[in-house]
This record gives structure tokens, C-alpha cells and sequence, in this order.
């Protein structure tokens, strides 16, 4: 039944396909712009793929005025201030971002306040805080994953108070995101595993929360469709350039989706997991996953269900009864981490990340009965149950 009213919301151009840094010229051309400042990090500039970024730039004419590399794996205000300065400095008109979740989250800060005027990235944290467009805004991620290529909200860390600080509007989505395969190419088997977990926990939530819609949920079951086909044959074969893509536009899909229609109790659980263990947070998602959703099951049995066949296939979906659809498709969740695990060393449960101990577990169900992200799961969770599910997967 469709809903008597929603939003859906989803400007960023997508650059896609096995040659799309080449279009990237091309694209800054039409914003009128033509001195990038390229922000990444190390490890992406030492695997040279900030090399290929700004070859690509060269072939249109393009010459990248600087590349900052040092953006930390959890960035702070301090980092953001110190980019724009350098923006400032070197004469950018643009902005490439070239990295994963950190690195976008970080350009996404730097284009406020070179947009926006200022030093101080805490006077933009809230919702809705920034008003107009920014400056032109690239993005190429790194890994196929987070989405963050097409949400619309940054975290930062304040480097005073260690406090994330977010800030959330239309305005900070990319103009475009560049999804070329030669870039995800050499990810390591753990990351890609854990990177398309992340993307699997995205779409399955967008399609279970209370924000769901019809158009979200289009996205949602097209990414869960292409990491079940994907992630195997990937790890198998990390050279796969085609495979490589097909995870990249699931990740982007699965990020759309969520932007509209929210994430709920794997993440508030995940949230709170990574934070006091360490745990990278591709990995708390595809861990939790399947458990959180035995917790939706009877609020959910019906869209559950309805996954089995993103999940599997047609003769799959048609041969299960439909009472037991919802329980098959969360054991399709549980063999893609086997699968995982076997393949890439992915952790099944939250033992045997080796980083989180059963006395944790109190502490971290303390925790995310306040995380926001509860909000929008279809049904309560209670500090307790919150437990249960840890529990459940250790």
C-alpha cells in the first residue's frame, strides 16, 4: 500500500561505466570550472589512483591546482579548517573528493565553509543550517559502500570536545559522482566485503523502515539484487572489472534509498558497536544484519519476505511457501557472510571480530536505545531487546 504522501529526493549526476573518469573533464567544463582542489588520503594517493583522477583531468585540459592527502580516518574540524585554507590559497574553484566515507564526509565540510565564508565548521552543524548551493562539488569514491557520494549529510569531529557534529542539506550532495570500476579494482578482499555489507545493510533497512516509499524501495531491491549476483564472484575474482561496477552502482543505489527513506535498528546497534570497540562499521553492519532482522520479523514479515527475491532468484522465490519467505530471506543474509567469511576472512559474528567482548555488550545497548536511528525502525526496541540481539550475535 503506497503511502498517502512522501519525499524522494536525488539530484546527484552519475558518471558510470568502465571509462567514466574520462568524463570527468568534461563535467567540470559545464560548471565552469577548471582549477580542482583533489582532497583523498594517503593510502588512496599511494595505490596511485589520485594519478588516474588527474591524468583523466589532463586528457580534457584540465591541470589539478593541488591535492591535499592528508585527511585522517576520522576527521575533525581542525582538518576541515585546514583544507579550506589551502582551497583559499591555491586558487581552487572546485573540489574533487577521491576516497572513502572520511574523505567525502571531509570535502563535504571544506566546500560549507569555502562556500559559506569562515573557519569554524561547528557555526554549520544542524539540519537544514546551510541555505544555497555551494561551489561545484565531484566526488569519486573509493570504495562501494558508504553512499556517501549521494547523501546529503557530513559528520565531523569536533577536535576540541571529540563530539561528532553533523550537519544535514540538499546542498551539500555532490553535482556528480564518477563510479568507474578501475578505481574499486584493488580494494582487498576484507574491504570489499565488508564495504558491500555496508551497501546490503543500507537497501535492506531502506526497504523495512518507516520512511519507505515507492521509489525507494525500486532502489533498495535493485542494489540488494546486484551485491547478492556480485559480491561472491568478486571476491572470488577481484580483477573483475564488470563485477567491480556492478557493486559500485549497487552501493550508490542502496545509498539513495536510504537518504530517503532511513536506517533503523542495525545501525543504531552498529553505531555504538564501532564506537566503543573499534570495529570498522562495514563490518558491525553485515554482522548485525541478519540478526537485527529476526528482531523486525513478525512488524516485517511481509517485506522481508519480499526481499527473497532480490536475494535468490524467481525459481527460488516462487518454490519457498510464502509463511516461510521472511525467514529464508534472512537465511540468504547469513550464507552471503559464509560466503564472505570463506572467501575474505569476514567476521560471522561479533566474537569473532576479535575487538569486542561479551562484558561490552551492556554497555553498548545502554548506548543505542539513544541513537537516532531507532526512530525509524518498524518496530520499539527496548534496552533490553536491544541486548537480545547483541547477544544473539555474538
Amino acid at each position: 500500500m503506497s503511502k498517502p504522501y512522501y519525499e524522494f529526493f536525488s539530484p546527484v549526476k552519475i558518471l558510470a561505466g568502465h571509462r567514466a573518469l574520462e568524463h570527468l573533464g568534461h563535467e567540470l567544463a559545464t560548471h565552469g570550472v577548471a582549477a580542482p582542489l583533489v582532497v583523498t588520503d594517503r593510502g588512496v594517493r599511494e595505490a596511485g589512483l589520485t594519478d588516474q583522477v588527474t591524468a583523466a583531468l589532463e586528457a580534457s585540459g584540465i591541470q589539478t591546482r593541488a591535492i591535499h592527502d592528508d585527511v585522517p580516518q576520522d576527521s575533525s574540524t581542525r582538518t576541515v579548517a585546514d583544507i579550506a585554507e589551502r582551497y583559499r590559497s591555491c586558487g581552487a574553484d572546485c573540489l574533487i573528493a577521491v576516497g572513502g566515507g572520511s574523505v567525502i564526509d571531509t570535502a563535504k565540510g571544506v566546500n560549507i565553509l569555502v562556500s559559506e565564508g569562515g573557519s569554524d565548521f561547528r557555526e554549520y552543524s544542524g539540519d537544514g543550517v546551510v541555505k544555497r548551493p555551494l561551489k561545484p562539488f565531484f566526488v569519486i569514491p573509493t570504495t562501494a559502500g558508504t553512499g556517501s557520494e549521494v547523501t546529503s549529510v557530513t559528520i565531523i569531529k569536533c577536535s576540541d570536545t571529540g563530539v561528532k557534529l553533523p550537519s544535514r542539506s540538499q546542498f551539500l550532495l555532490p553535482d556528480a559522482a564518477v563510479l568507474d570500476p578501475r578505481i574499486t579494482q584493488g580494494l582487498p578482499k576484507s574491504i570489499t566485503a565488508a564495504t558491500a555489507m555496508d551497501a546490503l545493510t543500507h537497501a535492506t533497512e531502506a526497504y523495512l523502515c518507516l520512511g519507505k516509499n515507492p521509489i525507494s524501495d525500486a532502489y533498495a531491491t535493485a542494489a540488494i539484487r546486484k551485491i547478492s549476483a556480485n559480491l561472491a564472484a568478486v571476491l572470488e575474482d577481484p580483477s573483475s572489472l564488470d563485477g567491480r561496477l556492478e557493486l559500485a552502482q549497487a552501493a550508490t543505489m542502496a545509498g539513495i534509498a536510504f537518504s530517503n527513506s532511513m536506517v533503523g535498528v542495525v545501525h543504531a546497534l552498529g553505531h555504538c558497536v564501532g564506537a566503543r570497540c573499534g570495529v570498522p562499521h562495514g563490518v558491525c553492519m553485515g554482522v548485525l544484519l541478519p540478526f537485527a532482522q529476526a528482531h523486525n520479523l513478525e512488524a516485517r514479515r511481509t517485506e522481508i519476505g519480499e526481499l527473497l527475491l532480490p536475494l535468490t532468484d524467481t525459481d527460488t522465490y516462487a518454490a519457498t511457501p510464502p509463511a516461510t519467505r521472511a525467514e529464508a530471506a534472512i537465511a540468504r543474509i547469513q550464507d552471503l557472510k559464509a560466503r564472505a567469511h570463506e572467501l575474505a576472512g569476514f567476521p560471522r559474528t561479533l566474537s569473532e571480530t576479535g575487538k569486542v567482548g561479551r562484558e561490552d555488550l551492556p554497555h553498548i545497548a545502554d548506548s543505542a536505545i539513544d541513537d537516532g536511528a531507532l526512530l525509524m525502525n518498524p518496530v520499539e526496541v527496548t534496552r533490553d531487546e536491544a541486548l537480545a540481539i547483541l547477544e544473539s550475535a555474538y
